[in-house]
Protein backbone atom coordinates (compact mmCIF):
# COMPACT_ATOMS: atom_id res chain seq x y z
CA UNK A 1 0.00 0.00 0.00
CA UNK A 2 1.67 3.22 -1.13
CA UNK A 3 2.32 5.57 1.86
CA UNK A 4 0.62 9.52 1.84
CA UNK A 5 3.53 11.98 1.70
CA UNK A 6 3.32 14.31 4.54
CA UNK A 7 1.65 17.51 2.45
CA UNK A 8 -1.21 15.26 1.65
CA UNK A 9 -1.80 14.38 5.12
CA UNK A 10 -1.56 17.80 6.11
CA UNK A 11 -3.90 18.86 3.34
CA UNK A 12 -6.54 16.20 4.90
CA UNK A 13 -6.03 17.81 8.03
CA UNK A 14 -7.08 21.23 7.44
CA UNK A 15 -10.05 19.87 4.70
CA UNK A 16 -11.12 18.12 7.90
CA UNK A 17 -11.17 20.66 10.85
CA UNK A 18 -12.49 23.25 7.75
CA UNK A 19 -15.45 20.94 7.27
CA UNK A 20 -15.80 20.48 11.44
CA UNK A 21 -15.63 24.61 11.40
CA UNK A 22 -18.68 24.43 8.74
CA UNK A 23 -20.50 22.30 11.14
CA UNK A 24 -19.94 23.64 13.83
CA UNK A 25 -21.22 27.09 12.25
CA UNK A 26 -24.41 25.64 10.74
CA UNK A 27 -25.11 23.98 14.19
CA UNK A 28 -24.41 26.74 16.22
CA UNK A 29 -24.98 29.85 14.09
CA UNK A 30 -22.58 32.50 12.58
CA UNK A 31 -21.23 35.15 15.51
CA UNK A 32 -21.88 38.48 14.89
CA UNK A 33 -21.61 41.55 16.98
CA UNK A 34 -24.59 43.95 17.33
CA UNK A 35 -24.70 47.66 18.17
CA UNK A 36 -26.68 48.53 21.05
CA UNK A 37 -27.80 52.05 21.88
CA UNK A 38 -25.91 54.51 23.24
CA UNK A 39 -26.80 57.53 25.83
CA UNK A 40 -25.50 61.19 25.59
CA UNK A 41 -23.67 60.87 22.84
CA UNK A 42 -21.23 64.38 21.29
CA UNK A 43 -21.51 64.67 18.01
CA UNK A 44 -18.71 66.50 16.71
CA UNK A 45 -16.91 68.05 13.79
CA UNK A 46 -13.27 68.01 13.22
CA UNK A 47 -11.18 70.51 11.34
CA UNK A 48 -7.55 71.90 10.82
CA UNK A 49 -6.19 75.61 10.13
CA UNK A 50 -4.19 77.93 11.49
CA UNK A 51 -4.31 81.04 13.93
CA UNK A 52 -4.99 84.19 12.12
CA UNK A 53 -6.24 87.92 13.42
CA UNK A 54 -9.49 89.07 11.79
CA UNK A 55 -7.94 92.82 11.81
CA UNK A 56 -4.11 92.54 9.93
CA UNK A 57 -2.74 95.14 8.26
CA UNK A 58 0.70 95.78 6.29
CA UNK A 59 2.00 99.16 6.91
CA UNK A 60 3.80 101.08 4.62
CA UNK A 61 4.88 104.51 3.59
CA UNK A 62 2.73 105.99 0.32
CA UNK A 63 5.40 107.99 -0.82
CA UNK A 64 9.32 106.65 -1.81
CA UNK A 65 12.43 107.42 0.56
CA UNK A 66 15.19 105.80 2.39
CA UNK A 67 14.07 104.83 6.24
CA UNK A 68 16.38 106.33 8.32
CA UNK A 69 14.45 105.37 11.59
CA UNK A 70 12.58 102.51 13.15
CA UNK A 71 11.00 102.47 16.36
CA UNK A 72 9.29 99.51 16.68
CA UNK A 73 10.10 95.59 16.21
CA UNK A 74 8.19 92.39 16.38
CA UNK A 75 6.28 91.08 19.22
CA UNK A 76 5.76 94.70 20.36
CA UNK A 77 2.70 95.96 21.48
CA UNK A 78 1.51 99.71 20.53
CA UNK A 79 -1.06 102.50 21.11
CA UNK A 80 -2.88 104.26 18.10
CA UNK A 81 -1.01 106.55 16.98
CA UNK A 82 2.61 105.43 18.01
CA UNK A 83 5.18 106.46 15.59
CA UNK A 84 6.19 103.36 13.97
CA UNK A 85 9.41 104.71 11.54
CA UNK A 86 10.18 107.74 9.72
CA UNK A 87 11.94 108.42 6.25
CA UNK A 88 14.51 111.02 5.35
CA UNK A 89 12.57 113.83 5.22
CA UNK A 90 15.01 116.81 4.46
CA UNK A 91 13.71 117.41 0.29
CA UNK A 92 10.69 117.69 1.43
CA UNK A 93 10.92 120.18 4.35
CA UNK A 94 12.72 122.08 1.55
CA UNK A 95 9.64 122.08 -0.51
CA UNK A 96 7.46 122.95 2.39
CA UNK A 97 9.48 125.66 3.38
CA UNK A 98 9.20 127.19 0.08
CA UNK A 99 5.28 126.61 -0.33
CA UNK A 100 5.10 128.73 3.23
CA UNK A 101 7.29 131.27 1.23
CA UNK A 102 5.24 131.74 -1.40
CA UNK A 103 1.83 131.73 0.49
CA UNK A 104 3.30 134.85 2.75
CA UNK A 105 3.55 136.47 -0.60
CA UNK A 106 0.54 135.70 -1.73
CA UNK A 107 -1.07 137.21 1.56
CA UNK A 108 1.06 139.95 1.41
CA UNK A 109 -0.04 140.88 -2.51
CA UNK A 110 -3.51 140.20 -1.25
CA UNK A 111 -3.13 142.77 1.84
CA UNK A 112 -1.98 145.20 -0.52
CA UNK A 113 -4.70 144.61 -3.07
CA UNK A 114 -7.27 145.17 -0.20
CA UNK A 115 -5.83 149.11 0.62
CA UNK A 116 -5.46 149.73 -3.17
CA UNK A 117 -8.89 148.78 -3.67
CA UNK A 118 -9.98 151.23 -0.53
CA UNK A 119 -8.04 154.07 -2.08
CA UNK A 120 -9.36 153.81 -5.08
CA UNK A 121 -12.61 153.92 -3.70
CA UNK A 122 -12.03 156.65 -1.74
CA UNK A 123 -10.71 158.64 -4.74
CA UNK A 124 -13.82 157.62 -6.95
CA UNK A 125 -16.11 158.91 -4.42
CA UNK A 126 -14.24 162.27 -3.77
CA UNK A 127 -14.14 163.07 -7.87
CA UNK A 128 -17.80 161.93 -8.02
CA UNK A 129 -18.89 164.64 -5.47
CA UNK A 130 -16.68 167.08 -7.10
CA UNK A 131 -18.65 165.92 -10.76
CA UNK A 132 -21.74 166.78 -9.14
CA UNK A 133 -21.11 170.18 -7.46
CA UNK A 134 -19.58 171.33 -11.58
CA UNK A 135 -22.74 170.32 -12.71
CA UNK A 136 -24.96 172.02 -10.48
CA UNK A 137 -22.62 175.21 -10.83
CA UNK A 138 -23.32 175.02 -14.68
CA UNK A 139 -26.70 176.13 -14.54
CA UNK A 140 -26.09 179.30 -12.80
CA UNK A 141 -23.49 180.23 -15.13
CA UNK A 142 -20.39 179.76 -12.60
CA UNK A 143 -18.89 176.92 -13.89
CA UNK A 144 -18.12 176.40 -17.42
CA UNK A 145 -19.45 173.32 -19.24
CA UNK A 146 -15.79 172.18 -19.93
CA UNK A 147 -14.57 172.49 -16.76
CA UNK A 148 -17.76 170.20 -15.41
CA UNK A 149 -16.45 167.79 -18.13
CA UNK A 150 -13.20 167.80 -16.38
CA UNK A 151 -14.48 166.98 -13.24
CA UNK A 152 -16.71 164.32 -14.95
CA UNK A 153 -13.81 162.72 -16.45
CA UNK A 154 -11.83 162.16 -13.99
CA UNK A 155 -14.98 161.10 -12.18
CA UNK A 156 -15.25 158.32 -14.80
CA UNK A 157 -11.17 157.62 -14.39
CA UNK A 158 -11.27 157.32 -11.12
CA UNK A 159 -14.45 154.40 -10.95
CA UNK A 160 -12.49 152.80 -14.00
CA UNK A 161 -9.43 152.77 -11.35
CA UNK A 162 -11.46 151.22 -8.32
CA UNK A 163 -12.77 148.80 -10.70
CA UNK A 164 -9.68 147.45 -11.73
CA UNK A 165 -8.43 147.47 -8.09
CA UNK A 166 -10.69 144.86 -7.38
CA UNK A 167 -10.29 142.49 -10.01
CA UNK A 168 -6.74 142.85 -8.49
CA UNK A 169 -8.35 141.95 -5.08
CA UNK A 170 -9.71 139.06 -7.43
CA UNK A 171 -6.29 137.66 -8.52
CA UNK A 172 -4.40 138.24 -5.60
CA UNK A 173 -7.11 135.96 -3.83
CA UNK A 174 -6.90 133.44 -6.16
CA UNK A 175 -3.37 132.84 -5.90
CA UNK A 176 -3.44 132.78 -2.25
CA UNK A 177 -6.08 129.88 -2.21
CA UNK A 178 -3.47 128.07 -4.61
CA UNK A 179 -0.24 129.20 -2.59
CA UNK A 180 -2.28 127.59 0.46
CA UNK A 181 -3.57 124.46 -1.05
CA UNK A 182 0.60 124.14 -2.44
CA UNK A 183 1.00 124.69 0.98
CA UNK A 184 -1.43 122.06 2.48
CA UNK A 185 -0.39 119.47 -0.36
CA UNK A 186 3.16 120.03 0.42
CA UNK A 187 2.54 119.66 4.19
CA UNK A 188 0.61 116.48 4.08
CA UNK A 189 3.36 114.90 1.80
CA UNK A 190 5.68 115.85 4.54
CA UNK A 191 3.50 114.05 7.27
CA UNK A 192 3.56 110.75 4.95
CA UNK A 193 7.10 111.10 5.86
CA UNK A 194 6.24 109.88 9.04
CA UNK A 195 4.73 105.81 9.40
CA UNK A 196 2.01 105.64 12.81
CA UNK A 197 0.11 102.67 13.91
CA UNK A 198 -3.45 103.24 12.94
CA UNK A 199 -5.40 101.24 15.81
CA UNK A 200 -3.91 99.89 18.88
CA UNK A 201 -2.18 96.58 18.12
CA UNK A 202 0.74 94.26 18.14
CA UNK A 203 3.48 93.77 15.41
CA UNK A 204 4.20 90.38 14.06
CA UNK A 205 6.97 91.01 11.57
CA UNK A 206 9.72 93.43 10.87
CA UNK A 207 9.81 93.62 6.96
CA UNK A 208 12.75 96.04 6.62
CA UNK A 209 15.63 97.52 8.28
CA UNK A 210 17.51 100.57 8.21
CA UNK A 211 18.87 101.95 5.53
CA UNK A 212 16.58 100.57 3.45
CA UNK A 213 15.13 102.52 0.15
CA UNK A 214 11.20 102.12 -0.16
CA UNK A 215 8.94 102.40 -3.02
CA UNK A 216 5.52 103.53 -2.02
CA UNK A 217 3.04 101.23 -0.49
CA UNK A 218 5.89 98.61 0.44
CA UNK A 219 5.29 96.78 3.47
CA UNK A 220 7.95 98.19 6.72
CA UNK A 221 5.38 96.25 9.60
CA UNK A 222 2.32 93.76 9.78
CA UNK A 223 0.43 95.23 12.72
CA UNK A 224 -2.72 92.85 14.15
CA UNK A 225 -5.40 94.07 16.46
CA UNK A 226 -4.70 90.97 19.23
CA UNK A 227 -8.53 91.21 20.21
CA UNK A 228 -9.76 90.02 16.87
CA UNK A 229 -7.26 86.83 17.50
CA UNK A 230 -9.25 83.76 16.05
CA UNK A 231 -8.54 80.28 14.43
CA UNK A 232 -9.75 79.90 10.67
CA UNK A 233 -10.64 76.14 10.44
CA UNK A 234 -11.02 74.55 7.05
CA UNK A 235 -14.17 71.53 7.26
CA UNK A 236 -15.05 68.79 5.21
CA UNK A 237 -18.11 69.86 3.51
CA UNK A 238 -19.79 66.26 3.85
CA UNK A 239 -19.41 67.10 7.69
CA UNK A 240 -19.81 70.95 7.74
CA UNK A 241 -23.87 71.26 7.68
CA UNK A 242 -24.50 71.06 11.10
CA UNK A 243 -21.88 73.38 12.18
CA UNK A 244 -23.56 76.85 13.49
CA UNK A 245 -22.66 80.45 15.01
CA UNK A 246 -22.40 80.17 18.56
CA UNK A 247 -21.50 76.56 19.23
CA UNK A 248 -18.62 75.27 21.51
CA UNK A 249 -15.44 74.30 20.21
CA UNK A 250 -11.77 72.94 21.15
CA UNK A 251 -8.88 74.14 19.89
CA UNK A 252 -5.61 72.36 19.99
CA UNK A 253 -2.29 73.97 19.41
CA UNK A 254 0.94 72.41 17.94
CA UNK A 255 2.93 73.66 20.24
CA UNK A 256 1.17 72.92 23.19
CA UNK A 257 -0.38 69.42 22.27
CA UNK A 258 -1.23 68.56 25.53
CA UNK A 259 -3.13 71.65 26.11
CA UNK A 260 -7.09 72.42 25.28
CA UNK A 261 -8.32 76.06 24.67
CA UNK A 262 -11.97 76.70 24.38
CA UNK A 263 -13.66 78.70 22.01
CA UNK A 264 -17.03 79.14 19.72
CA UNK A 265 -18.01 79.18 16.63
CA UNK A 266 -18.06 83.70 15.02
CA UNK A 267 -18.24 83.11 11.30
CA UNK A 268 -18.84 80.72 8.66
CA UNK A 269 -17.80 81.87 5.27
CA UNK A 270 -20.82 81.20 2.67
CA UNK A 271 -18.65 80.61 -0.32
CA UNK A 272 -16.46 77.00 0.12
CA UNK A 273 -12.75 76.36 -1.23
CA UNK A 274 -13.69 75.17 -4.79
CA UNK A 275 -10.62 73.00 -5.18
CA UNK A 276 -10.45 71.09 -1.43
CA UNK A 277 -14.57 71.16 -1.16
CA UNK A 278 -14.29 72.61 2.13
CA UNK A 279 -15.75 75.18 4.50
CA UNK A 280 -14.10 78.03 6.22
CA UNK A 281 -15.40 78.58 9.89
CA UNK A 282 -13.93 80.54 12.16
CA UNK A 283 -13.61 79.84 15.64
CA UNK A 284 -12.96 82.71 18.44
CA UNK A 285 -10.45 81.45 21.13
CA UNK A 286 -9.37 83.79 24.08
CA UNK A 287 -6.93 82.49 25.89
CA UNK A 288 -5.16 80.83 22.23
CA UNK A 289 -1.39 81.76 22.64
CA UNK A 290 -1.54 84.99 19.38
CA UNK A 291 1.26 82.81 17.45
CA UNK A 292 -0.19 84.28 14.01
CA UNK A 293 0.03 81.24 11.58
CA UNK A 294 0.35 78.54 14.08
CA UNK A 295 -1.75 75.21 12.63
CA UNK A 296 -4.39 74.47 14.88
CA UNK A 297 -7.23 71.66 15.25
CA UNK A 298 -10.37 72.37 15.48
CA UNK A 299 -12.94 70.01 17.53
CA UNK A 300 -16.75 71.57 17.36
CA UNK A 301 -19.52 70.44 18.96
CA UNK A 302 -23.05 70.07 16.76
CA UNK A 303 -25.21 68.18 18.71
CA UNK A 304 -25.81 66.05 21.46
CA UNK A 305 -27.44 62.67 20.89
CA UNK A 306 -30.06 61.70 24.59
CA UNK A 307 -30.08 58.02 22.64
CA UNK A 308 -28.96 56.63 19.22
CA UNK A 309 -28.19 53.36 17.60
CA UNK A 310 -25.15 54.18 15.97
CA UNK A 311 -23.03 51.96 13.47
CA UNK A 312 -19.87 52.17 12.21
CA UNK A 313 -19.10 53.51 8.81
CA UNK A 314 -17.05 50.39 8.03
CA UNK A 315 -19.90 48.33 8.24
CA UNK A 316 -22.33 50.06 5.58
CA UNK A 317 -22.10 49.85 2.41
CA UNK A 318 -22.90 51.95 -0.56
CA UNK A 319 -23.45 54.95 2.12
CA UNK A 320 -24.42 58.05 -0.39
CA UNK A 321 -24.48 60.44 2.90
CA UNK A 322 -28.21 59.34 3.45
CA UNK A 323 -28.80 55.58 3.03
CA UNK A 324 -26.84 52.66 2.75
CA UNK A 325 -26.69 48.56 3.09
CA UNK A 326 -26.18 46.99 6.22
CA UNK A 327 -26.69 43.23 7.95
CA UNK A 328 -29.65 42.83 10.20
CA UNK A 329 -30.37 39.79 12.59
CA UNK A 330 -33.94 39.56 12.28
CA UNK A 331 -35.51 36.54 13.96
CA UNK A 332 -32.31 34.92 14.10
CA UNK A 333 -30.78 35.07 10.81
CA UNK A 334 -29.33 37.82 8.54
CA UNK A 335 -31.37 39.76 6.61
CA UNK A 336 -29.40 42.69 3.98
CA UNK A 337 -31.63 45.65 4.50
CA UNK A 338 -31.53 49.56 3.70
CA UNK A 339 -31.64 52.37 6.13
CA UNK A 340 -31.24 55.95 6.37
CA UNK A 341 -28.56 57.89 8.67
CA UNK A 342 -28.22 60.97 10.20
CA UNK A 343 -25.62 62.33 12.51
CA UNK A 344 -22.15 61.27 11.97
CA UNK A 345 -19.62 61.07 15.36
CA UNK A 346 -16.36 61.57 15.05
CA UNK A 347 -15.06 57.81 15.91
CA UNK A 348 -16.85 57.19 12.09
CA UNK A 349 -20.46 56.07 13.50
CA UNK A 350 -23.05 57.26 11.86
CA UNK A 351 -26.95 57.45 13.74
CA UNK A 352 -29.41 55.10 12.49
CA UNK A 353 -32.30 57.48 11.82
CA UNK A 354 -34.90 55.00 10.16
CA UNK A 355 -35.79 51.97 8.24
CA UNK A 356 -35.06 49.52 10.56
CA UNK A 357 -37.94 46.95 11.77
CA UNK A 358 -38.71 46.72 14.95
CA UNK A 359 -36.57 44.11 17.18
CA UNK A 360 -34.40 43.65 14.19
CA UNK A 361 -30.52 44.62 15.29
CA UNK A 362 -27.89 45.85 13.11
CA UNK A 363 -24.81 44.40 12.55
CA UNK A 364 -21.32 46.21 13.34
CA UNK A 365 -18.42 44.26 12.03
CA UNK A 366 -18.32 42.78 8.61
CA UNK A 367 -16.95 38.78 9.00
CA UNK A 368 -17.07 35.94 6.41
CA UNK A 369 -19.46 33.50 5.56
CA UNK A 370 -22.45 37.22 5.78
CA UNK A 371 -25.02 35.90 3.62
CA UNK A 372 -28.97 36.32 3.60
CA UNK A 373 -31.03 33.37 5.63
CA UNK A 374 -28.07 32.77 7.43
CA UNK A 375 -28.56 31.71 11.43
CA UNK A 376 -26.48 33.39 13.61
CA UNK A 377 -25.43 34.10 17.10
CA UNK A 378 -25.49 37.69 18.68
CA UNK A 379 -23.48 39.36 20.60
CA UNK A 380 -23.54 43.31 21.78
CA UNK A 381 -20.66 45.06 20.55
CA UNK A 382 -18.78 47.37 22.87
CA UNK A 383 -19.86 51.07 23.47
Amino acid sequence: MKRLSPKAIAAAVVAVLALVVAVRQIGTGLAVEVATLSTDVPVRVYGLGTIEAKVSSKLGFAVAGTLVDLRADAGESLPKGAVLARLDDGEQRAKVAAARAQYDKAMAQSISARAIVAKTTANRAQKERVSQRRQSLVASGTVSEETFGDAHAAAVGAGADAQAANAEVGLALATLADARAQLELNEVLLSRHVLAAPYDGKISYRNKELGSVLAPGEAVFTLFDPATVWVLAYVDETLAGGIKVGQAAEVRLRSAPAARFAGSVVRIDIESDRTTEERRVYVACRDCPQHLGEQAEVVIDTARLDRALLVPVVAIEGFDGRQGLVWTVEDGKLVRRRLSFAHRTQDGRLEVSGDLPEGARVVTRLVSGLAEGRSVRTSEAAP
